[in-house]
């Protein structure tokens, strides 16, 4: 119990303070007095508020119940009013009474105050925690009826986010989403999601080409979530046709055929029809295009038959075990229920059916493929593999292919090989009547090159000469062959089908030639090879093997005549180089030297018809012939001519057989020449540097041989200017080599002057390189170069054009009036060396020296030979002074 109160001084309880506390105090008296002059004051009221604002609550609620009395319409004292009501019940339960109270101060409120949203959203707020599903419902209704549609927008995020609660029913939330959706109908998304009507609303808005979606979801992206909807829950989409809308999405959708499809199957899976599901998995593997979307479809379709057969043997393994399934009772939506609910002992039906899916899976995945790409002839060929073992699928494999495949669009190999291998087909079984039918629509059939129709009659006379039908394979190349009645040109064929253009084709007229050679006579071949050359469709090769049939049957002069028209039809190289090389020696084994200037002609026109790469063989093959048939001179001509005519690089070649051969047939004089000739060689028909170097100790080593020591030492003062010692040591080892076995000490220290001196020269050539470019411009020829110019006029006979260099002196050729060689003359500028200055001077040596008496030797009739008379004596032409 409570304890008791007191009595107080004045003799009052509790009931009485509690009173007293609301009637004015001397404070209050101020406002109250001025209240009673203005009682409309909403300042007044306002400033009598604030200062009794720590006053008890129920003072100041009957403070406010009094001014709004005054001001019924005054917003600003209602939101107070409202704001300390709500402060007041914040932590009170559901059922206090105290929240009904404020409910019918809102309510009063909203009398005076209905065109205000800020009042109208703090009660619909405090109604909705309250959980007063109607009268919510209703209050929300009213403030839409009492607000202008312009301030709708703030009340129905409010009424929407409260029909998402939980508890609100269903029918009423799509109810009201209904009228949302007049108001706002770009909004219609966040209606679908709501409601046991959910797979209609979405349905109508996937289907409504105007929608655009506020959350930024595609029309894709909208099939996908009705697709799941309607697939997942079967039993709410009565009111819609789900194989209709999924195969309009399949249509529509080409990027998600195989979900789709995988999904109407798992409609009629969940509803329990299955051989409607399987018919559904057998549509779409056979429909989809990508292997992506089979794999999906496929993997579905083997996965539910493996649950189906898991789910008959789980049975069976029940029932024999005496237990009741009662997952059978059971109506749940889970698949496993769906496929427990068919019936019927089919266990070994189910099994076969699976084992065939797999089996079938290549086939499937070719028929896909295909599908992709029905021009694919090497996915054709794979697929005709699939069925090895039948031969009716086979053919009915081939002749789809044929069928289906265009030769302009053809991929992954030509056309004619399906003809081909459709035809071989036939000749594996023993059918050639068959393959013979094969080969004649392949050779009607149009193709893209003329190649392709050119393999089909080949591939159809080989199949003949397999069968041993060789008159049938002759009549069919000669067939293939023949020409049109009316001559064309090449320009008039271009518009003409690929069949017209087969006679010009050369693989054809090879295997003619070859059945001719082997089938025909001498006359039938020689007309088949003419007719190929008139065509102008042959080769180098079958002019080759003209030329060699007529050569077997004894037909020279006929074989000559084909290597005339061959190198007549190719005229250039490449071309004419086998077809030259073949009919020079086929002349030269035929004729030998009997035709000789016959054979001089061939040569010269081969020569001239070749390239100057191409023209040292044809020049070696010329004066082999010469020197075997002919003249020692004119072999030695046709040298010098292929020295002048070959390229740089080959010309080392010719100067190595050149020299071999004047070795052996004139004698050390001529060997001379030779070298003289190519190391002088002027431009353009100058060696290159390197081979210069070695035909200078090569020549040097020679006349070391014969003893010519100061010969064979100029040699080597001539090639060093070639010769970088940084680069080309080999060369100076030779020198030094020389110089240590023949050679002084004044001769050795000589070279190494001449060594540091061409080593300077190269590296100023090196650094300064630019410079005497810019030099070479401007101007045209230095005055050393005049001057040796200049002396080569005046003197042409002269052995050497280089200076220093020592020339042989020896000239093979008779004077004028048929005497002796003229003698080389004397070189006046020979330096001549002091053997008596010191050792410190040997590099300042006075170029304008007086000449130094040589004696004179005869040059010995040994070197000779018989090819030229005794030489009178002359004086010895030295580019210096010996060290003896």
């Amino acid at each position: 119990m409570a304890p008791t109160q007191s009595p107080q001084p004045n003799g009052r309880g509790p009931a009485a303070d509690g009173l007293d506390s609301l009637l004015p105090d001397e404070a209050d008296l101020m406002y109250e007095e001025e209240l009673l002059r203005n009682p409309y004051s909403l300042r007044m009221w306002l400033r009598y508020l604030d200062a009794r604002k720590n006053a008890p609550p129920l003072k100041r609620r009957l403070l406010y119940e009094r001014a709004l009395e005054k001001l019924p319409g005054s917003y600003k004292l209602w939101h107070a009013y409202l704001t300390e009501r709500r402060q007041e019940v914040r932590d009170c339960g559901p059922s206090h009474p105290a929240l009904e109270a404020l409910n019918n101060v809102y309510e009063r409120a909203l009398v005076f105050q209905h065109k205000m949203p800020r009042i109208w959203l703090e009660y619909l707020e405090f109604l909705v925690e309250q959980r007063w599903v109607t009268r919510t419902r209703r209050a929300f209704d009213r403030c839409l009826m009492a607000l202008p549609i312009t301030q709708h927008a703030r009340v129905w995020p409010a009424y929407l986010a409260f029909i998402g609660l939980r508890g609100i029913p269903a029918e009423t939330a799509v109810r009201i989403y209904r009228r949302y959706l007049k108001l706002e109908p770009a909004h219609a998304e966040e209606a679908a999601g709501a409601g046991p009507r959910q797979p209609l609303r979405l349905a109508a808005l996937v289907n409504d080409e105007g929608f655009r979606s506020l959350e930024g979801k595609s029309r894709h992206a909208l099939w996908l979530e009705l697709c799941e909807i309607i697939t997942k829950h079967p039993d709410e989409v009565a009111g819609l046709n789900v194989d209709a809308i999924l195969r309009a999405g399949i249509r529509r959708y080409a990027s998600e055929v195989g979900r789709l499809w995988t999904s109407l199957a798992d409609y009629y899976i969940r509803r329990g029809l299955f051989e409607r599901a399987r018919d559904v998995y057998e549509e779409g593997i056979t429909s989809v295009t990508t292997v992506r979307d089979f794999t999906l479809v496929f993997d579905a379709l083997a996965q539910f038959e493996e649950a189906l057969v898991s789910a008959k043997v789980e049975r069976a393994a029940g029932e024999e075990e005496g237990e009741e399934d009662k997952s059978m009772e059971d109506d749940d939506s889970d698949s496993d229920d769906f496929l427990l609910r068919d019936s019927g002992d089919d266990l070994d039906l189910r099994l076969a059916r699976l084992e065939q899916l797999m089996e079938r899976r290549p086939e499937l995945l070719s028929s896909v493929v295909l599908r992709q790409n029905p021009h694919n002839v090497a996915e054709w060929h794979k697929r005709a593999k699939l069925f090895a073992d039948d031969a009716a699928r086979q053919v009915y494999c081939y002749t789809e292919a044929v069928r289906t495949v265009d030769p302009l669009r053809a991929t992954g190999g030509r056309p004619a090989s399906l003809w081909v291998a459709f035809a071989r087909l036939y000749e594996a079984h023993g059918d050639l009547a068959n393959a013979r039918a094969v080969f004649e629509r392949a050779a009607a059939a149009p193709h893209q090159y003329v190649d392709d129709l050119a393999g089909v009659w080949c591939e159809w006379i080989e199949m003949e000469l397999r069968g041993k039908h060789y008159k049938r394979a002759l009549s069919l190349a000669r067939r293939a062959t023949a020409r049109p009645a009316r001559p064309r040109s090449r320009e008039e064929e271009k518009g003409l089908p690929v069949r017209e253009r087969l006679y010009r084709s050369l693989r054809v007229w090879m295997l003619l030639v070859d059945l001719e050679e082997s089938l025909g006579d001498v006359q039938s071949v020689c007309a088949a090879y003419e007719a190929a050359l008139d065509l102008r469709v042959a080769t180098p090769q079958l002019v080759l093997n003209y030329a060699a049939y007529l050569t077997e049957h004894k037909r020279w002069e006929d074989a000559f005549r084909a290597y005339e028209r061959g190198v007549a039809v190719f005229k250039t190289y490449p071309h004419a180089r086998d077809i030259w090389h073949a009919y020079l020696a086929a002349f030269v084994e035929r004729y030998g030297g009997s035709r000789l200037e016959r054979a001089r002609d061939l040569f010269r026109e081969a020569v001239a018809a070749a390239p100057p790469e191409e023209r040292r063989p044809l020049y070696l093959q010329y004066a082999a012939y010469e020197e075997k048939h002919g003249l020692a001179r004119n072999a030695m001509r046709v040298y010098a001519e292929a020295l002048a005519a070959v390229p740089a690089a080959d010309r080392r070649a010719v100067v190595d057989v050149y020299v071999a051969r004047a070795s052996e047939v004139y004698g050390i004089g001529k060997v001379r020449e030779v070298y003289e000739a190519a190391i002088e060689a002027a431009p353009p028909h100058e060696l290159p540097d390197a081979d210069v170097r070695a035909l200078c100790v090569r020549y040097a080593e020679l006349e070391r041989k014969l003893g010519e020591v100061d010969r064979a030492r100029a040699i080597f003062v001539h090639g060093a200017a070639l010769a970088d010692p940084r680069r080309d040591a080999a060369y100076w080892e030779a020198w030094n080599a020389f110089e240590v076995r023949h050679g002084g000490e004044e001769s050795f220290r000589e070279m190494l002057r001449i060594k540091r001196s061409v080593a300077a020269a190269f590296s100023q050539t090196h650094y300064n390189s630019a410079v005497v470019d810019a030099i070479a411009e401007r101007v045209p020829a230095d005055e050393m170069a005049a001057l040796e110019a200049a002396l080569r006029a005046e003197r042409p006979d002269q052995g050497t054009r280089v200076p220093g260099f020592v020339s042989a002196g020896v000239i093979q050729q008779q004077s004028a009036e048929g005497d002796e060689p003229a003698a080389a003359p004397a070189n006046p500028e020979d330096i001549d060396l002091d053997d008596d200055d010191d050792e410190d001077e040997e590099d300042n040596i006075d170029d304008n020296a007086a000449d130094v008496v040589v004696e004179q030797k005869t040059v010995p009739s040994e070197v000779f030979g018989s090819l030229a008379p005794p030489a009178p004596k002359r004086p010895k032409v030295d580019g210096g002074a010996t060290a003896e």
